[in-house]
């Protein structure tokens, strides 16, 4: 099973001059936590006995206690960013870098940047990719506001998380929300498997990387209210775009493989993202499982990442 729906590895990318409007950003009540949903807490787990990529450390099965917290009903819209950049002037890190990777997976002129990442490409290096232009300048969010944005580091989202007076979920948080609770399913809406036919959630259809058959609708995000929601009301945890989560990524296992692989993601400061997105399909990149994990340094982002906020009860108990 390869790692298809991420650019990695990522070339170096050199740490960008600090700018006003970069890394600190006063928290406010910038993001509208009424509509979050409850999700209550206590006994539950992470991860599976049952692994498809056991190389990801989707397992083992473990035992973890959750305090009640609140998530976000979808991922932030361009919307909900555009909001947060004017009020705050921020400037993301890829706008700083002046580059971040996109995929493509017609090998079209206009893509002639170099690829990224040996055996990988589809993904391609682009000047001026970044959350207003997700594919280049060429593009724009234009018709799109209503969509995850995309081309956000972990950086950013914390960023952001903090303006909306929020945070980043935690990995277990994350897979419990999407559960509904401490139920073992395989999927937010259960354990049937979307396919090429049956469109359940935003992935890809066809022959990867080639040929999307678009069955879904959506050859890129969808709007971020698109598909069922699961049981708590909470929509696309499953495929549209990766979220990133609070934890550093690491697998647990004594092998030397995976030894290896820790310290990497060490070195780099590597965080969890899970979800799957628009490019997973299960010939390739069956990681739009729940228990799927994957990883990238917090400096990094794609065209097809983005996130959801969580947030602490307040501690009258009101949902305000």
């Amino acid at each position: 099973m390869n790692g298809c729906c991420l650019p990695k590895p990522v070339p170096e990318r050199s740490a960008p001059e600090k700018v006003p409007g970069g890394l600190a950003v006063a928290s406010g009540p910038g993001h509208d936590r009424v509509a979050a949903r409850p999700i209550a807490g206590g006994a539950s787990f992470v991860g599976t006995n049952d692994p498809a990529i056991p190389q990801d450390g989707e397992g083992p099965e473990r035992a973890v206690t959750l305090a009640d917290f609140l998530l976000s009903p979808t991922s932030v819209t361009n919307r909900q960013f555009e909001i947060f950049v004017e009020e705050t002037g921020y400037v993301t890190e890829a706008e700083r870098l002046g580059w971040s990777p996109v995929f493509d997976g017609s090998e079209r002129p206009a893509f002639a940047n170099a690829p990224v990442g040996d055996g990988l490409p589809w993904w391609h290096i682009v000047n001026g990719a970044n959350w207003k232009c997700p594919e280049g300048p060429d593009s724009t969010i234009a018709g799109r506001m209503d969509h995850p944005v995309v081309q956000v580091s972990w950086n950013d989202a914390n960023a952001y998380a903090n303006w909306a007076g929020g945070r980043l979920p935690r990995e277990a948080e994350w897979e419990h929300a999407a559960r509904g609770g401490a139920i073992r399913k395989r999927f937010p809406w259960g354990d049937e498997e979307p396919d090429d036919d049956k469109a359940l959630c935003n992935i890809w259809q066809g022959n990867f990387p080639h040929h999307n058959s678009l069955r879904d609708g959506y050859l890129r995000t969808a709007p971020a209210r698109s598909f069922a929601p699961n049981a708590l009301g909470l929509f696309n945890m499953a495929g549209n775009v990766w979220e990133w989560s609070a934890d550093a990524f690491r697998i647990r296992s004594m092998g030397i493989g995976a030894q290896q692989r820790n310290a990497l993601a060490a070195r780099h400061g590597e965080r969890v993202l899970k979800g799957g997105s628009f490019l997973c399909h299960i010939s390739y990149c069956y990681r739009y499982r729940i228990a799927a994990r994957t990883a990238m340094s917090p400096d990094s982002a794609s065209s097809n990442v983005g996130f959801r906020i969580a947030f602490d009860p307040l501690e009258s108990g009101a949902v305000a």
